[in-house]
């Protein structure tokens, strides 16, 4: 089927609009219409160097992942060759406040620009100077492909800034996380050896004072409880009872195990466990055993067995507690 639209010439295309992602228009080759070899060769010549400059740029983009400083260093040398007269052809990069200048550049009147966003935002600008007047083209000295060609290198070296500056804050975030890691993990350590040795301190505080108890202070009570009349004998047996439990985890324990205790509470479950009675416990503390018996139903209530067929003696002596 035959095209009814108006084959597109040289003519008619300087009114149409050149959108920066056509290639069709930005690096148009000669039309048919065409058919001097001279023309044709011209603008075969430009866009081999125009498709040459991208393609540099992509292996530039691949030889410095990491470095954009490296990268603009040899871009800026790179740009002049694929402009229409590269022996006066310089070229200028400015960046973040840092200037890359090419090899004999100098600042001239015959200058195309483009700049260079981040994010939306203008980080620097990319230029391209001849060092003496050329013959008038579409932008002063300078095709309107130039023109194209250099609003896409603008745009291609904010794309890879914006990879390589990604990356390398990404490096840096993985290496603060490895050092807190580290940190964290010695941290860890020195924790573990200093628990450990906390436990060992326990340990030996533990056997010290038993040592003394069993060594020193029982030997002096036995001694002692041959000089008492019979009726002091218990208040002895219950000292020599209180020593014992130093050494002990009962008392521990259970303060650990019910917060809401008080001290006094805490004496009196040990006498009961002690089998002790209510009025035993009253002349001992010099209290009413009404007192007491308010004590033993508090106790009751903060061990949660209230209104339990136990026995608070037994439930104290054995092992049932620690797992309330």
């Amino acid at each position: 089927m035959e095209n009814d639209k108006e084959p597109l010439s040289a003519a008619n295309s300087q009114h149409l609009p050149f959108p920066s992602k056509d290639l069709a228009l930005l690096w148009r080759i000669p039309f048919h219409e065409e058919t001097e070899p001279d023309k044709i060769e011209f603008a075969l010549r430009e866009r081999i160097k125009e498709l040459n400059c991208l393609y540099g740029i992509s292996q530039l983009a691949e030889r410095y992942l990491h470095s954009l400083d490296n990268l603009l260093h040899e871009l800026v040398n790179f740009l002049p060759y694929s402009w229409q007269y590269p022996e006066v052809t310089c070229a200028r990069i400015l960046f973040k406040g840092k200037t890359y200048i090419s090899d004999g550049f100098k600042v001239t009147s015959w200058r195309q620009s483009a700049q260079i966003y981040m994010y939306h935002e203008p980080v620097g600008e990319v230029s391209i100077f001849y060092l003496e007047e050329c013959p008038p083209a579409d932008e002063g000295p300078f095709l309107k492909e130039e023109r194209a060609l250099l609003d896409t290198v603008a745009e291609q070296i904010g794309t890879i800034a914006t990879r390589i500056l990604a990356d390398l804050e990404l490096e840096e975030a993985n290496r603060q996380l490895t050092l807190e890691r580290q940190a964290l993990q010695e941290a860890n350590t020195a924790l573990r050896i200093l628990l450990s040795r906390i436990e060992q301190e326990k340990e030996e505080i533990y056997h010290d004072i038993k040592t003394n108890v069993d060594k020193i202070l029982m030997p002096i009570l036995r001694a002692l409880t041959l000089q008492l009349p019979p009726t002091q004998v218990k208040y002895v047996e219950m000292l020599q009872k209180n020593l014992e439990e130093m050494t002990s985890p009962f008392i521990s324990k259970l303060s650990l195990s019910y917060h809401s205790m008080t001290p006094t509470e805490i004496a009196i479950c040990n006498m009961i466990r002690n089998g002790m009675r209510t009025k035993e416990i009253a002349e001992m503390r010099g209290v009413s055993e009404a007192t007491i018996n308010r004590h033993r139903e508090k106790i009751r209530r903060k061990l949660k067995i209230t209104n339990q067929d136990i026995n608070l003696a037994t439930f104290l002596q054995s092992s049932m507690w620690g797992e309330k």
